[in-house]
C-alpha cells in the first residue's frame, strides 16, 4: 500500500485531471495555484510546495506567477487514479454498501494497484460510466484504462463477464459472487463459486440446473467464467 505522502502526490495529480476534465477543448489551460489550494482545502504555500515537487519529477509542467499544467506523464497518471476512484464507486454501488461511497472510493483508489484495476475492471463489467454521489440518473465518464494494461484487459475480458451480459443460451461457471448471504440461501445452494449457470433469455438462467429469474441489479453480481 502506498505511503500518506504518495497518497498527497495522487491527490495532487487526480486534482489536477479533474481541472482537465472540466476545461474540455481548454485542457491545456494552467490551473492557478490558489484555485487548487481552494479546491484542495489546502494553504496556498502548501500547494506551490507540492506543485513544484511534483514539477521536479516531470509530473508537473509549473510557472510561477502563470499557474501548472500537467505533463503527459503526469496526465497518464491522473488518469488513472481518477479512474481507480471511479471503478470504485461503481463497485461500491454494486454491493451492499451503507457508507458515502465518494469519501470511501477516495479511500479505496489508493489501494488499487495495476492487478486489482484489472480484476475490477473485468468484475464490473469494463464500465464506461459511474454513478454521480449515488445517483442512477447522473454520471460521469470513466478515464480509459492506461495503454499497459489494456492489451491484459482484452486479453481476458472474453473470459469473464456477469451473468447479466450472458447470450441466451450461453452458460459459464460462477467464479465471482457479489451479493449478501441472505440471498445465497434462496438458491438452495446451487448459488456457490464452481456451479454452472445458463441463460435463458429475459433474465432467467439456470442455476445447476435451478431455474430463476433475477432482477438486472443481482444478476450483474454473479461473475462466470465462459
Amino acid at each position: 500500500m502506498p505511503g500518506h505522502f504518495q497518497e498527497f502526490e495522487d491527490q495532487y495529480l487526480e486534482t489536477m485531471y479533474k481541472f482537465y476534465e472540466e476545461n474540455g477543448e481548454n485542457s491545456n489551460v494552467r490551473v492557478r495555484t490558489g484555485d487548487l489550494a481552494e479546491r484542495l482545502d489546502v494553504s496556498p504555500a502548501s500547494a506551490t510546495e507540492m506543485i513544484q515537487r511534483l514539477s521536479s519529477k516531470g509530473l508537473i509542467d509549473y510557472e510561477r506567477y502563470k499557474g501548472a499544467k500537467l505533463t503527459i506523464e503526469g496526465l497518464k497518471h491522473g488518469q488513472m487514479i481518477k479512474r481507480r476512484h471511479r471503478l470504485a464507486e461503481v463497485l461500491l454501488e454494486r454491493i451492499p454498501f451503507e457508507g458515502n461511497t465518494h469519501e470511501t472510493a477516495c479511500r479505496l483508489e489508493h489501494a488499487i494497484d495495476d492487478d486489482l484495476e484489472i480484476a475490477l475492471t473485468l468484475l464490473l463489467g469494463n464500465p464506461q460510466t459511474a454513478p454521480i454521489d449515488g445517483s442512477h440518473e447522473m454520471s460521469r465518464e470513466i478515464p480509459d484504462i492506461g495503454e499497459g494494461l489494456s492489451k491484459r484487459v482484452v486479453e481476458k475480458l472474453n473470459k469473464h463477464k456477469s451473468v447479466y451480459d450472458l447470450s441466451t443460451n450461453e452458460a459459464g461457471e460462477i467464479v465471482g459472487l457479489l451479493i449478501t448471504q441472505e440471498l445465497r440461501e434462496l438458491f438452495q445452494g446451487n448459488l456457490s463459486i464452481g456451479a454452472s449457470v445458463k441463460s435463458n433469455g429475459n433474465m432467467s438462467y439456470d442455476f445447476n440446473g435451478q431455474t430463476v429469474s433475477l432482477k438486472a441489479d443481482i444478476a450483474r453480481l454473479i461473475i462466470v467464467e465462459v
